[in-house]
């Protein structure tokens, strides 16, 4: 793989970069109507006033039934998504306060997920291993109104009886159906800002919790969110850098508005923050990934595939429609990126060397959905593995992270540095 060094010494790359953006953008803003991101993406402080205080899931291959006890009557709405076969349950805010292994996945499902999906709503994600339909979606009121029961009997279905439903199903506006297109990256970006724009993106969220450590059951989002914020909070310290996060609080992202957000902001760079876990326990240390259609090798394959489910996951319906206009023009400038790309991940472990514990071969590389921005330099960061015991401790310590924030900081510095040199 070609590196950036190619590219660094010679001063024109910047200027035709830029003039390769502008095209891209004003090429992307005639040919693509791309749903903005949100307005905010921060969920409201204030705790839920719906609570589930229990749970509970019983039943075989041929029928299963899911229990939730409400403090109140909860509005809700049942909807299918394929690809996997999942049925989708949708409420207004909701603390879910009982234990995960209580919807342990049985029966029909394969997988059962639930969380926030963002202010004012939440999910309940069924994975199931063969067409399934709901027969029952009710709640009924119990112990003199104290407690309102949600009952959701579901049964397998066949092929067409599950297809018509998916066909015919209507989502209201309790919760619309989220998308999340692999394209959103041709979203046109405003003019470029004076400060040097970071986006600091906490891997996972919401629903979707991410790993969890092997000793602690820690959850990776709640890592992930916690040391982007010593992050942000040390970048913004630099003079001319201005950090902020994707997401500051326990709230689900689709990759597609991750990216979104970072074009919208004018990012220079973007730095994603994960801590996920390994078959091999023995395995260790920090990695940098950076894009490519194809995998540096199959650990960062399987990583890659792993992270890229994280929309399925949460039931949002996937677009993989690919770009058919401007194609030469948007792969130009994904080059020209992909190549900043790797400079900066050469940048971070060259700063982390010494300092913060690295795998063998650090640098590597694989399709990262959430790296797909054509005209922002990206990478993944793998701080460490949970599946470790000795890199879960460091993850949750509090001085090894500000250490590790510091080394970032170095990195992103003589990076920008780069950059201002080439005119870029």
């Amino acid at each position: 793989m070609t590196t950036i060094k190619h590219f660094i010494g010679k001063a024109k790359v910047a200027s035709s970069i830029a003039i390769i953006r502008r095209i891209a953008s004003v090429v992307a803003l005639l040919s693509f109507a791309v749903a903005a991101a949100p307005e905010s993406v921060l969920a409201d402080d204030k705790p839920p006033a719906l609570i589930v205080s229990s749970a509970r899931i019983i039943g075989d291959e041929a029928r299963t039934r899911i229990v939730m006890d409400f403090n109140d009557e909860p509005e809700f709405e049942v909807h299918y998504l394929d690809g996997p076969a999942r049925i989708i349950v949708d409420f207004p805010a909701v603390g879910f306060s009982f234990p995960t292994k209580d919807l342990a996945p049985t029966g029909l499902f394969s997988d059962i997920r639930f969380g926030s999906m963002g202010e004012g709503s939440a999910r309940l994600v069924l994975t199931a291993k063969k067409p399934v339909q709901v027969a029952i979606a009710e709640t009924k009121v119990e112990d003199g109104g104290k407690v309102h029961r949600f009952v959701l009997d579901t049964e397998i279905a066949t092929k067409q009886k599950f297809a018509d439903l998916l066909k015919n199903q209507n989502w209201q506006a309790l919760a619309p159906p989220t998308t999340a297109s692999i394209t959103s990256d041709v979203v046109p970006k405003s003019g470029r800002q004076s400060d040097f724009v970071i986006a600091v993106d906490a891997g996972h969220g919401g629903i979707d919790a991410g790993a969890k450590g092997g000793v602690t059951g820690t959850d990776e989002k709640v890592i992930t969110l916690t040391f982007a914020k010593q992050l942000m909070d040390r970048l913004n310290k630099i003079a001319g850098i201005k950090a902020f996060l994707t997401r500051d609080d326990d709230t689900f992202l689709a990759l597609s508005e991750r990216v979104t957000l970072a074009r919208q902001q004018n990012a220079n760079l973007f730095i994603s923050v994960h801590a996920d876990t390994l078959k091999q326990k023995g395995i260790r240390g920090a990695t940098v990934y950076t894009i490519s259609d194809r995998a540096s090798d199959r650990m960062a394959q399987d990583l890659a595939e792993r992270e890229n489910l994280s929309d399925q996951i949460a039931g949002v319906a996937q677009q993989h429609a690919q770009p058919e206009v401007a194609d030469i023009l948007l792969d130009l400038t994904r080059r020209e990126t992909q190549a900043f790309s790797v400079t900066l991940a050469e940048n971070i472990v060259n700063s982390f060397e010494g300092q913060v514990g690295l795998i063998n071969n650090p640098h590597r590389y694989a399709g990262f959905q959430v790296l797909r921005a054509h005209d922002v330099p990206s990478v993944l960061l793998e701080l460490g593995f949970l599946s470790n015991p000795e890199d879960e401790k460091l993850l949750l310590d509090e001085k090894w992270r500000e250490k590790v924030a510091d080394a970032l900081a170095v990195a992103v510095t003589r990076y920008r540095a780069q950059a201002l040199a080439n005119g870029g």
